[in-house]
């Protein structure tokens, strides 16, 4: 199937909040690379009257959430299920080949439908079977994060803390998942929730401050660095960022949006051209195992990125400096306030 469209031309004032465009810019197909509950495309679909829109996930329930859109939107919305590492195939199916798509959209990490679902095992706030799993059942064998942290032994489970995780106590915390499993399997959020809890002095708890100065659980890091490994999530965003890069024709734009600095540096090195299969300047790995980086290092990264303004010869970005939200936008969505927002045009 061949997608086309009549072209539209959008006023920068209307999509600014997107990121995607700039002044005028013609427009006949956006690839949404992570639809989740539909927020982003349903807000394209309404500023962009008569776009082909790409819906893409790997989420079967977001999927199904998509089928439900391309039923409101006859002809315009096409459904896709898959990984990142699987879009290649999956888009030339839809005979989307390379340089076929004017815009480009990726929210990276876990969508709030998956987080608020309590069955599917994200969140430490609401109880529920330890899975963590954004394919669902699409692949049975497939490990669960119960699995990994009931089978990995005590030295592999702190290494990924620390390196997904940047957790600075992943060595105790890993100890005390290796006491705690040893008198009976873990299986749900919350009982994960109170053995990293239980580490740690009362005090500590919620002795750590989110951007908003707001208590955040000691468990965050832990539930975090179990979601990025059980769906290996950096190699897909890799893959993702490839992905993007091949089907944008030149000129074509892309928005990118991070929750955490793992995602963020790997999207800059990305996007200054970087090979991303090389050891980064900073070994990420090396650094978390030993120490985080204290925010004032992230804020000088990022006057220093803005002074050295390195492009690639693949992108050219649209900012000077990363966007962050503002914070009404903070006070109105909370789960915003660690995000990044990058924009590039493919060259």
């Amino acid at each position: 199937m061949i997608l086309t469209s009549h072209p539209v031309a959008i006023p920068r004032d209307r999509v600014a909040i997107l990121g995607l465009f700039d002044t005028f810019v013609i427009v006949e197909v956006i690839l949404d690379l992570t639809f989740g509950g539909g927020g982003h495309s349903k807000a394209i679909l309404r500023l962009v009257p008569g776009v082909t829109l790409i819906a893409a996930d790997r989420d079967p329930e977001a999927f199904r959430l998509a089928q439900q859109l391309a039923e409101e939107y006859p002809g315009q919305v096409k459904p896709v299920l898959g990984r990142f590492s699987e879009l290649k195939e999956l888009l030339e199916g839809l005979s989307l080949g390379n340089g076929s798509v004017d815009a480009a959209l990726l929210d990276a990490g876990c969508s709030s439908m998956q987080m608020d679902t309590a069955e599917r095992g994200f969140s430490l706030s609401k109880d529920g079977p330890l899975d963590m799993r954004m394919d669902g059942d699409r692949y049975p064998g497939m490990p669960r994060a119960a699995d990994a942290v009931n089978a990995l032994d005590q030295r592999a489970l702190a290494s990924i803390l620390a390196a997904y995780g940047e957790e600075r106590h992943a060595g105790k915390i890993a100890a005390a998942i290796a006491r705690a499993r040893s008198v009976q399997p873990i299986a749900r959020t919350q009982q994960l929730a109170s053995i990293v809890a239980g580490a740690f002095p009362d005090s500590a708890l919620y002795s750590r401050r989110d951007r908003l100065q707001r208590p955040s659980h000691i468990a965050t890091k832990t539930f975090q660095a179990l979601r990025v490994f059980v769906n290996d999530e950096l190699n897909e965003l890799v893959a993702g960022l490839e992905a993007a890069q091949a089907v944008l024709r030149p000129g074509g734009r892309l928005c990118i949006l991070t929750f955490h600095s793992l995602e963020d540096r790997i999207t800059k090195r990305f996007l200054r051209g970087e090979d991303l299969a090389a050891p980064p300047r900073r070994n990420v790995r090396q650094w978390a195992r030993n120490q985080l980086r204290e925010v004032e290092e992230e804020e000088e990264e990022e006057e220093e990125e803005a002074e050295r303004g390195r492009e690639s010869s693949h992108w050219v970005s649209m900012q000077k400096k990363v966007v962050v939200p503002s914070e009404e936008e903070v006070q109105d969505n909370p789960r915003a306030r660690s995000a990044k927002l990058r924009v590039a045009i493919r060259n």
